[in-house]
């Protein structure tokens, strides 16, 4: 007979005792390490440092950006997913692994090969340029590039569940004479809205730091397209330790509650 008391793991206090130590060493530590190194400034010295009018044009740009960029991944991961789920056609194998390729392509290639593509030499900018489209060295290539990189975040959360909601329940409001629109609005959405929200957290949170792929893309001008990563790495090539830390911290509480808020949000959705 199976006991059913028996836990797989060891022992509570073994594994929370693994837990804290990962959490400690990984997050807390190096946390606290940016929060004590901003504090040798003084609160001039530090509202100074992080409530510049360039710094504060920078924070608008970066959470613009990545919010237009995580609204759009809802929209183009929601489909890329019911596609893959939904659908069997040539090569979706291929077609799915692709989808985690942003995973494994280092994001200054990406940004490196969009600068190319949408500069007015390019293969695609050469036909936008002359329509007004800039792509490259502009606020519309920083949304390009973080959505490239938030896009599996949107599929990879959805996809599961997706794969779980079974078909006959639009088939059976199909029969109850709902339209398309009424199923997806009314069926389908409202058992994916807690991963949806889930993924667009995740893109969200993702493009507010994202560095690598916008630093060869935006053209980092001041008051145009300079993000607030860009303002870190600057203070720290300036050996400005405890300013990049402030600017870092400034980032890390709107992260902390743009993710707490859709917390409470996905909370509410399942317990309405």
């Amino acid at each position: 007979m199976i006991d059913v008391n028996r836990r797989v793991l060891p022992a509570f206090g073994l594994s929370l005792g693994f837990t804290l130590l990962y959490l400690s060493l990984l997050v807390l530590i190096p946390l606290t390490a940016c929060f004590l190194k901003a504090s040798t400034l003084s609160l001039d010295a530090l509202w100074a440092a992080v409530w510049t009018p360039r710094a504060r044009a920078a924070y608008g740009l970066t959470i613009g950006a990545s919010l237009a960029a995580a609204i759009l991944n809802v929209g183009f991961g929601f489909i890329v997913a019911w596609v893959l789920v939904r659908y069997d056609f040539p090569f979706k194998r291929f077609f799915d692994a692709i989808v985690d390729l942003p995973f494994a392509l280092p994001t200054a290639v990406a940004g490196l090969v969009y600068s190319s593509l949408y500069v007015k030499s390019g293969w695609l900018g050469q036909f936008l340029v002359p329509l007004g489209i800039q792509g490259a060295y502009s606020r519309t290539g920083i949304v390009l590039v973080l959505t490239f990189i938030g896009l599996p975040f949107v599929v990879r959360t959805v996809q599961p569940v997706l794969e779980n909601v079974e078909s006959e329940i639009e088939e059976a409001a199909a029969c109850l004479g709902a339209s398309r629109w009424q199923t997806i609005s009314r069926v389908i959405v409202p058992s994916l809205f807690p991963a949806i929200v889930t993924g667009f957290a995740l893109a969200f949170a993702r493009g507010l730091g994202e560095y690598g792929s916008v630093v060869f893309v935006s053209g980092n001008l001041p008051f145009k397209t300079e993000i607030a990563p860009v303002l870190i790495v600057a203070s720290l090539e300036q050996f400005n330790y405890a300013q990049a830390a402030a600017i870092a911290i400034v980032l890390l509480a709107m992260s902390f509650g743009m993710l707490v808020l859709i917390n409470l949000l996905e909370r509410w959705s399942k317990h309405p």
